[in-house]
């Protein structure tokens, strides 16, 4: 602004800054679906065993596309926006949700470590079939690799979470690690889909204090489960079926894979327990913020 075209002035000063007080006006909307994590038992939710067998390798092209953290990422550059745009930060929670409440006879159908053009697909398609919307916790190395499946979640209005890049045991890791895990993750997603995840999951449920800090500063919020299928252990798609539906409750979280090995069983196991839940009067949903 030109020297000529300032104010002159105390009482237009004043004006100008009552003016601008004004219309400094902040809107934030949350709608916490999720039980309170202070409710959960223990520090952590119980740690799934590791993972058996292997998704398809990260190629070099994946590496290289791997990028640490920036900034920006991790203390969004708000100040130059207008105060209603800025982003809400969540709290740092001592424990991860485990289940939602106050929904009525609603569920949640989880799936973890994709995506795989394998198996993913098949799980989109049934998705779609019954009209359902689930959440997919992905790891970045996966996902940097099949973006259009990432697109496709999206479009059909699923929720992409972030699972960190590598499925390492985080606590581990160093900070610094930890960080570049869940960064570099929330960087691949926001890049593909325009919006970073809201939601993350530590791999194993092995969580620790810095995962919270750290997915906190990352605008995410903590998701575990109530109900583990171990469909990792590849039991058999019945095996699976009944885990489901002696599972099933209202506010439950159902934690199923898309990857990290041989997950046909975990497909073909969707097709039959999905429309079972449906028929019994459950609602599959997904937690808003």
């Amino acid at each position: 602004m030109k020297k000529d075209q300032m104010p002159h002035g105390r009482r237009a000063v004043l004006r100008l800054a009552a003016a601008l007080g004004a219309t400094a006006t902040v809107g934030v909307v949350a709608a916490d679906l999720l039980a309170a994590p202070e409710r959960a038992t223990g520090d952590a939710a119980p740690a799934a065993p590791p993972r058996r067998g292997a998704g398809p390798a990260a190629g070099p092209q994946a590496q290289a596309a791997r990028l640490r953290p920036t900034s920006y990422r991790l203390q969004p550059m708000t100040a130059y926006e207008p105060p209603a745009f800025r982003r809400a930060v969540p709290p740092v929670r001592q424990r991860p949700f485990l289940g939602m409440s106050g929904v009525g006879r609603s569920m949640v159908l989880s799936f973890d470590d994709g995506p795989d053009p394998r198996y993913t697909p098949g799980i989109l398609e049934t998705l779609r079939r019954y009209d359902c919307r689930a959440m997919f916790f992905v790891c970045g190395e996966m996902a940097v690799e099949n973006p259009d499946l990432l697109r496709e979640m999206a479009a059909d209005g699923h929720v992409v979470g972030n699972h960190s890049w590598s499925h390492p045991l985080i606590p581990k890791l160093r900070p610094s690690r930890i960080r570049d895990e869940l960064g570099s993750t929330s960087e691949v997603v926001e890049r593909t889909l325009g919006t970073a995840p809201l939601w993350y999951r530590a791999p194993y449920g092995a969580w620790n204090r810095h995962s919270f800090e750290i997915g906190a500063e990352l605008g995410m919020e903590p998701l575990a489960w109530t109900v583990d299928t171990l469909d990792w252990t590849e039991p058999g798609a019945g095996t699976i079926v009944r885990r489901v539906l002696d599972g099933a409750a209202p506010g439950a979280v159902i934690l199923s894979h898309d990857a990290g090995g041989d997950r046909a069983q975990s497909v073909t196991a969707l097709r039959r327990y999905l429309p079972e839940l449906l028929d019994a009067g459950y609602h599959i949903t997904v937690p808003r913020r």
